[in-house]
């Protein structure tokens, strides 16, 4: 190959190449939706009903129509729609707002690293879409002692601001630390939300822009802390409860687009 062409084609491939592989991290698991259709359920399966938060929408299950996997991105919608429930639930038969969250729960899981997604956000006041992660043992010692990494949250009614928190329990109460960071329309592109999580501490970005830093000592300390266990991952688009708010019906439908989503961990462990 010709100098000036090998050259240009390094170039390309630097360019190609994750910002987190040259700083130390080598990738272990990803999704960069190049397919069509439902989500992969080799990687994801999904919450389904009424989960949380006195939220609005009712998360389906397999339905295109919240979320999917089309030009390149996933697509997490919601919609304001009279759509019949699998089985009543909160004394009705018809959810009014319907959306999707999608899990890796039994599918994938992780205990540090660094895990990122490119995502652009939904606008408007009700939207509360978030990127988290959620200890697998769960269902054993129940939230929060299981742990909750919150790696991105928006409200609609608070549009210049990204949250990152970080929750557990301590003597039987709820903990929690975090920090946000001011950015004018995050919604209006694409961005890049990632946790660097090591056993001492768990940094947050938005972009390129470290933000907020746990000390994970804080959560307690020595191997039980629920900071050095393993955590599995949910994307989910989530309306209206406790932080939502009240919902403006005219915004929707909205769509949560995620490009792609990456963990790594460091290439001397």
């Amino acid at each position: 190959m010709k100098p000036l062409l090998l050259l240009a084609s390094l170039f390309v491939l630097l360019l190609a190449a994750p910002a987190s592989a040259a700083a130390g991290w080598e990738l272990v698991w990803s999704d960069e939706f190049n397919t069509q259709g439902l989500p992969d359920k080799t990687k994801w399966d999904y919450e389904e009903g009424y989960c949380r938060n006195n939220e609005s929408q009712f998360y389906t299950r397999d339905r295109k129509e919240n979320a999917r996997v089309e030009d390149g991105v996933l697509v997490i919608e919601c919609r304001k729609e009279r759509f019949k429930l699998p089985k009543p639930a909160q004394g009705r038969d018809f959810a009014d707002y319907t959306s999707a969250s999608l899990i890796t729960l039994k599918k994938a899981d992780w205990k540090f690293g660094r895990i990122e997604l490119r995502a652009k956000i939904p606008q408007g006041k009700g939207v509360w879409p978030a990127i988290w992660t959620m200890g697998v043992n769960r269902d054993v010692v129940h939230w929060p002692n299981c742990g909750e990494i919150d790696i991105m949250e928006f409200v609609g009614h608070d549009p210049n601001h990204i949250h990152g928190t970080v929750h557990w329990g301590a003597a039987g109460k709820h903990e929690q630390s975090g920090g946000s960071l001011q950015s004018d329309k995050p919604f209006a592109d694409f961005h890049v939300y990632a946790v660097e999580w090591t056993t001492d501490r768990i940094d947050f970005f938005f972009d390129d822009k470290k933000y907020f830093s746990f000390p994970v000592d804080k959560a307690a300390a020595g191997p039980d802390n629920p900071f050095r266990k393993p955590h599995y991952l949910l994307i989910n688009f989530a309306l209206g409860g406790s932080w939502g708010g009240p919902i403006d019906d005219a915004i929707l439908p909205q769509k949560f687009l995620v490009d792609y989503v990456r963990v790594y961990r460091q290439k001397d462990h």
